[in-house]
């Protein structure tokens, strides 16, 4: 424990190890170059009758895709790195696409099928006037404030009493699921002001500018493309530092933390709301790119895929859960299209076969074959 624990009197962000190995920034550029300059290149300036054309469908995919591995991540943050595993993290992004989807449907105006100032599924139910939690959806800037602050109060509120309670394993999964599927429920309620069982859609416009155009298609693209370029980055700071080294010892020996004197409840609260926060602005990005946001975002099975996606990928590795995203749902839009009733199948067979013969996921696996062929070549 003393190697990876220092005295408490340090600051909890004490010194860092390297930020990243020379071979991971080569990635990270890569992936820059990709968000920044390939795929717009190959979407925007490549015919469409060429063969290095990448479709609309393509990149709004991509896009999606992106918003789940930043869930991903923030998944391997709290269970990879911290031991706590999860499965109601699905809230979190569904409200953070509620935030953003109450400000694009103010943003219709009376473009709807009303022509009303109110949304069609308000005036649908012969509502008079916007509820009170309506009241700051025209504002842009409150939308980002609430992306942000209700999923992470939530978070903080939640969080707070179940760790000062010492509710660990199977049991804090169990309330995690239970907290989803009561706000799941909450959302499907019509007089709650939601758009009950149909969520919101339709959306016209974001900050004035028409949301159905390739330049906006792309600019949201890139958006999000930095976004999980930059969590990634605050991730790997996050865990290469201090704090992190006190969430592994919290992982491997809680009980022997709190005698060290560290008090584990301030570094799971963070950690915690920090990852919370992530899903909701992962929410926020999800729901202009896929056009919708309903209560199905809260499902419990919603919330089991993304700790299915960071134990395919490998968890505890950071770029694993982004790989085990993309790997899920790259093989989910062609099984669901080839043979949509096997789709489930696969999945449950796919997080079985991780968990016999796979534990440290995707990436583990790379590793594993990496070091071998390093061994075998020093040898020779």
């Amino acid at each position: 424990m003393s190697a990876v624990l220092s005295t408490p009197s340090m600051p909890a962000f004490g010194p860092t190890t390297r930020l990243l190995t020379p071979r991971a920034w080569t990635g990270v550029f890569a992936a820059l170059l990709a968000v920044l300059v390939l795929v717009p290149l190959l979407n925007m300036a490549v015919p469409a009758d060429s063969v290095f054309h990448l479709s609309d469908y393509a990149v709004q995919l991509t896009g999606k895709i992106m918003c789940y591995a930043i869930c991903a991540l923030a998944m391997d943050l709290i269970w990879g790195y911290t031991g706590i595993l999860s499965l109601g993290h699905g809230v979190f992004f569904a409200l953070g696409g509620y935030a953003m989807g109450m400000y694009l449907m103010r943003q219709i105006g009376r473009d709807g099928n009303y022509q009303s100032d109110l949304p069609d599924f308000m005036v649908f139910l012969d509502w008079k006037t916007l509820p009170w939690h309506w009241s700051v959806s025209d504002s842009f800037v409150a939308t980002l404030l609430l992306v942000v602050l209700v999923p992470g109060l939530l978070a903080f509120v939640f969080g707070f009493f179940a760790f000062r309670s010492r509710i660990k394993g199977v049991y804090f999964s169990i309330i995690t699921q239970a907290m989803t599927y009561a706000a799941m429920l909450l959302f499907f309620r019509n007089e709650t002001g939601f758009g009950g069982n149909n969520g919101f859609t339709d959306f016209k416009r974001i900050l004035g500018t028409p949301i159905a155009t390739p330049s906006m298609r792309m600019t949201l693209f890139v958006l999000t493309g930095l976004t999980l370029i930059g969590f990634f980055l605050l991730a790997r700071w996050l865990v290469g530092s201090k704090y992190g080294r006190v969430l592994q010892a919290i992982r491997d020996a809680e009980s022997r933390v709190m005698f060290t004197g560290y008090d584990p409840l301030r570094y799971k609260l963070s950690i915690w709301v920090i990852s919370a926060v992530m899903c909701g602005i992962a929410g926020a990005l999800y729901v202009p790119q896929v056009g919708i946001i309903n209560p199905g975002e809260m499902a419990p099975s919603a919330s089991i895929e993304i700790a299915i996606w960071a134990a395919v990928g490998g968890r505890g590795t950071l770029v694993g859960p982004i790989v085990g995203a993309f790997f899920v749902n790259g093989a989910k839009s062609w099984f669901t299209q080839a043979f949509p009733e096997f789709w489930l199948y696969f999945l449950g067979g796919l997080f079985i076969a991780v968990t016999l013969f796979l534990p440290n996921g995707i990436v583990g696996l790379a590793r594993k074959f990496t070091r071998n062929g390093k061994a075998e070549e020093t040898k020779a």
